[in-house]
């Protein structure tokens, strides 16, 4: 047999060789028990802020979160803590952490959507490239609290879907947004935000549905008004 086929056969069994084995199977041995570990940490952290409605270390809890996201999820569904809850979590938990980084960012670069769902069944809303434009005909609230936010300083729009959202990204750049809708769709749109590195703020809707669902206005106006004088004012 060739002596360059013998050469990397000798290398096995000798001691650099079983150190190096030893290294890799330590090293294995780390990486999973931190995959436990850390959603097990991650839980339990979750559990003690949702019992004391208090937010015990929010950034590492975030970053556990991210990392850990399907096994967190299976560990508290295990415990009970349905899927629906932990989303909602993660949105409050996210909202807080953002909440300074949102009010920084001036109103004339913070942007609005609002999903079509909000709207009447029967709107006569047309679609156009920038989302659907509200008739203010007064069939739903959406038209009256799209003025108002206009008013304020925000673009604001109607989307139709997520494709909407990633034009508008491209098309007038804003450095912060307000992403109201349901529990995914509000959390798909914060993960998108993050890796865009956009400030994001989500506003879960009350009634879920594709059809006239609902959203509680006054939530949408308390994170809009961050950093204006209006809510200074009232503070």
């Amino acid at each position: 047999m060739s002596s360059k086929y013998l050469e990397p056969m000798a290398v096995v069994g000798t001691p650099w060789w079983d150190q190096l084995i030893y290294l890799i199977g330590e090293v294995t041995l780390v990486v999973l028990l931190l995959m436990i570990i850390v959603p097990l940490i991650v839980t339990a952290i979750i559990f003690l802020s949702i019992h004391n409605r208090h937010f015990y270390a929010p950034r590492l809890l975030k970053a556990g979160l991210v990392m850990s996201e399907g096994m967190s999820k299976a560990i508290c569904r295990f415990f009970g803590l349905e899927d629906q809850e932990l989303t909602a979590f993660f949105i409050r938990l996210h909202n807080t952490l953002s909440t300074t980084s949102f009010g920084a960012v001036p109103v004339e670069e913070r942007a609005i959507f609002i999903p079509q769902c909000l709207r009447a069944a029967d709107c006569p809303a047309h679609l156009t490239p920038e989302g659907l434009v509200c008739r203010r005909c007064g069939r739903c609230e959406v038209g009256e609290n799209i003025d108002r936010l206009e008013e304020i300083g925000y673009r604001v729009w109607i989307a139709p879907g997520s494709t909407l959202i990633k034009r508008m990204f491209k098309k007038y750049d804003p450095k912060a947004i307000i992403g109201v809708g349901c529990l995914m769709e509000v959390k798909e749109g914060i993960d998108m935000c993050d890796k865009a590195g956009v400030v994001a703020m989500g506003v879960v809707t009350i009634k879920d549905g594709c059809v006239e669902t609902l959203v509680n206005w006054p939530d949408v106006y308390d994170v809009a008004l961050l950093g204006t004088e209006e809510k200074k004012q009232a503070t």
